[in-house]
Formats: structure tokens, C-alpha cells, sequence
């Protein structure tokens, strides 16, 4: 049971310290996942020791603003997800600069390279996911660049405020925002996307199609269907980029956001199943009872598309989070499930994503692309599957609403009528 009643009723955790008996729960990962799990844990009542172990310098911050303020202006500071008072109010022993070199799940404890060696009766890992590197020469060349965290940022800004020309490769989320980022400072910028389309296993074509346009009235130079081949040098530094049709294209920044890798090193190393990230069952437990994986390391099972898979967004590591901390705290019970949904600010572009298109069948748009505000609603026969928004953000939190269980979802023609009031579905019928 937690402490004394705090403010409005909540429960105080000043007492935890004295009060905390057993071996606890370590987390691993200090990204939205990791914080959000020691904050969960702490909320559903959980007075025993909790340790969030980080290998970054910086307390647990946002990551989206990464690639847009952060990076123009890493002076304002990070966006912090909690601040250090809260982890000294509620007890949470939060490790900066800290890795875990090695967990023994028979001792059930974990060796850091601080030579400390801690014991846990649940371990949850969130251990995240790091950008992948193609194998083409130059990509250790002064210049080259991925961004994953605020370090990434860090070493990119000064570099990234005074170039010139700028080589985003990858065509994805990351990628793109970057490449807006930079076309807002002037930069000379060129984006390179090996497929035919933007954002292709996200998006919906006519988004796809939306944000090529918006890329190209902003001035960036888009080229699909083209992979990046070589990265040129000179003295050390990077000064081009092959495709391997015609001359190199001029960069003295390249970025490469072509995807990452989940980290799943540590759960491979004690024998824990990996497949594409870490496996997990419905409860998100791993082939370890005592050992959880949440956020982007985690592989499990989609309900709404009933394969293993892995999301790679805040609002899934936080609702996993959330998920595993009743569980541990003996409130769960449930499988997980969560509507998947996600989000990309590309200047003044919003695009809101919610729900999962692989089985859709049919797409109706509702708005007008050409004045910069419609959404695509996908449909799996009747049934609504996927909601792609730019600059609507009404339907896009309807759709969050109404693809819950037991939501009256809109039929494709409601949802092509603009004369159709989206938000009765909201309302109870009437009896």
C-alpha cells in the first residue's frame, strides 16, 4: 500500500525509502517508456524499491522535439518528462550515465559498469532501438550524422546551423522532419527515399503524395526510387552523396534516418526469445516470468492485425508502461491493448496517424488535400482500420475514441460524407 495521503488524496511517498523491503523492480531505458513505468508504479500503489537505469547524461526527456526545436535551438533545453523532484519524492533510485554490462537472471540482478550489482524480483526492459547504418562506404566520414537522442542532436547542431547543403537519406518520419527543420533555416536540401513514395509503410498514397508536394513547394529537392550508393569524402569530411546515377549530390551535413534496430542484446545474452525485437506474450512478459519488455525493443502480437510486431511510438511505450505496472502491482489480467496512434509535425504540416492500415481493403478522403486539411479513412471491408489526418485534428481523436472496444465506428460512406456529423457516433444512441 503506498504512504500517507498526499495532496488531493494522492498518495505520499515520502516514507517509501524507510518502508521499501524488498528487491524491487529495475528498469532498464530511461526513454518515455522507462519513465513512464516508474512513474506508473509509484501511481498503482508500489512501495517496494524502483531503479531506472539510463545510459544517457540527461534526465528523461521528450523525443519528438528532437528533430525540430531541440536541434535549432538545443540553448532552450530538453523537455523534460518528469523533473528531478519527482524521482526524489516518490523514491525512484534514478541512474544517469549508467549501463547494464550483464544480468543474471538465476541471482535475479544485474551488474552495472559502475561495478554496483543489483537485485530485482521483476526487470522490465526498455531498452529501445538504435538507427540503422547501410553498408556503404563513407558513413564514418565527419558529417554523417543519425538522431536518436539528445546527444545525437547535440553533435549535430553546430554543423547542422551552418550548412550549406544537406542530405537527408530516408524518406521517413525522421528523415522528413529534418529535412523541414532544415528547409526553415534556408539550407540547399535533398532527401532520398529508395522506394517510390514517402513515408510508404506508414501512410496512406495520398499522403504519401501530399507531403511530396508540400516537400518540393518548400524547396527541397526529393528523389525516390533511388538509394544512397556512396558517401564522398574529402580531407575526412563529407562532401557528397552517389546514387550511382550522375554526379554526386553536394552535402556537407548528411543525415541517416533509414530505421532502427531494436536492442535487444541484453535479453539474447541470458537466453531470452528474440525475433525482430524482444518476443513478448499478451501481459507483455517475455520467456522470463519475471522479465518485461515494453516501447520499441518489444515484439508482441497486434490484435488488430494479428501478427508480432513492433510500434515504434510514444504512446505505445507509455500505454505498455502503464499495462505492465498493474500487472506487477496484481492489477492486470487483461491481454494489452491499445489503438495504435502516432504523429509528425513537418513545419506547419500536422499529421496524425491512428489505427493500423495493413488490412485495409478501401480508402475514402474526407476534406479537401488542396487546401492542406483532409484525412484518409482506411476500411477493412466496413470496418475502419486506419485514420491518416493532416491538420484534422478533430477526426483524429475521434478515431481514437471510436476504434475502441465497443466505438460505433463510421461507415465508409459517413465517413466520405462531409455532411455527416462524425461526432454523433459519439453520443448514445437512443434507446
Amino acid at each position: 500500500m503506498p504512504g500517507a495521503p498526499g495532496k488531493g488524496g494522492r498518495p505520499g511517498f515520502a516514507d517509501l525509502r524507510e518502508r521499501a523491503v524488498g528487491k524491487g523492480v529495475i528498469i532498464i531505458g530511461g526513454g518515455h517508456g522507462g519513465s513512464q513505468m516508474a512513474a506508473s508504479l509509484r501511481s498503482e500503489g508500489y512501495t517496494d524499491p524502483v531503479t531506472l537505469i539510463t545510459a544517457e547524461s540527461d534526465i528523461p526527456y521528450q523525443r519528438p522535439p528532437l528533430s525540430k526545436t531541440y536541434l535549432k535551438e538545443p540553448e532552450r533545453g530538453l523537455q523534460e518528462l518528469r523533473p528531478q523532484a519527482f524521482y526524489d519524492d516518490h523514491n525512484v533510485d534514478l541512474r544517469l550515465s549508467t549501463k547494464v554490462v550483464a544480468v543474471d537472471p538465476a541471482k535475479k540482478s544485474v551488474l552495472l559498469d559502475t561495478g554496483d550489482q543489483i537485485e530485482w524480483e521483476h526487470l522490465v526492459l526498455a531498452t529501445g532501438a538504435r538507427p540503422r547504418i547501410p553498408t556503404i562506404p563513407g558513413t564514418d566520414l565527419s558529417g554523417v550524422f543519425v538522431l536518436r537522442d539528445a546527444a545525437d542532436a547535440r553533435r549535430m547542431h553546430d554543423r547542422f546551423v551552418a550548412a550549406e547543403s544537406v542530405v537527408v537519406i530516408g524518406g521517413g518520419f525522421i528523415g522528413l522532419e529534418l529535412a523541414a527543420t532544415a528547409r526553415q533555416l534556408g539550407r540547399n536540401v535533398t532527401v532520398i527515399e529508395a522506394t517510390d513514395r514517402l513515408m510508404g509503410r506508414a501512410v496512406a498514397t495520398e499522403i504519401s503524395e501530399h507531403f511530396l508536394q508540400l516537400h518540393r513547394g518548400w524547396g527541397t529537392n526529393v528523389v525516390l526510387n533511388a538509394g544512397a550508393k556512396a558517401l564522398v569524402g574529402r580531407n575526412g569530411d563529407v562532401v557528397g552523396v552517389s546514387t550511382g546515377e550522375g554526379a554526386p549530390i553536394a552535402a556537407d551535413l548528411v543525415v541517416i534516418g533509414i530505421g532502427v534496430i531494436p536492442n535487444v542484446e541484453l535479453a539474447q545474452q541470458v537466453g531470452i526469445a528474440c525475433d525482430n525485437g524482444i518476443v513478448v506474450g499478451s501481459d507483455l512478459r517475455t520467456s522470463n516470468p519475471d522479465v518485461f519488455a515494453i516501447g520499441d525493443c518489444a515484439a508482441f502480437v497486434e490484435p488488430s492485425v494479428g501478427r508480432r510486431m513492433r510500434i515504434e511510438s510514444v504512446q505505445n511505450a507509455v500505454d505498455q508502461a502503464k499495462h505492465v505496472a498493474k500487472t506487477i502491482t496484481g492489477k492486470g489480467g487483461a491481454a494489452y491493448h491499445a489503438v495504435p496512434w502516432f504523429w509528425s509535425d513537418q513545419q506547419d504540416a500536422k499529421l496524425q496517424m491512428v489505427g493500423l492500415a495493413e488490412k485495409a481493403t478501401r480508402r475514402v478522403i474526407r476534406g479537401k488535400p488542396e487546401e492542406g486539411a483532409f484525412s484518409v479513412f482506411q476500411f477493412d471491408g466496413d470496418q475502419l482500420v486506419n485514420i491518416d489526418s493532416v491538420n484534422k485534428p478533430g477526426d483524429h481523436m475521434l478515431g481514437r475514441r471510436v476504434m475502441e472496444p465497443g466505438g460505433r465506428m463510421p461507415t465508409p460512406e459517413q465517413a466520405a460524407d462531409e455532411g455527416f456529423d462524425l461526432k454523433s457516433l459519439l453520443r448514445k444512441p437512443a434507446a
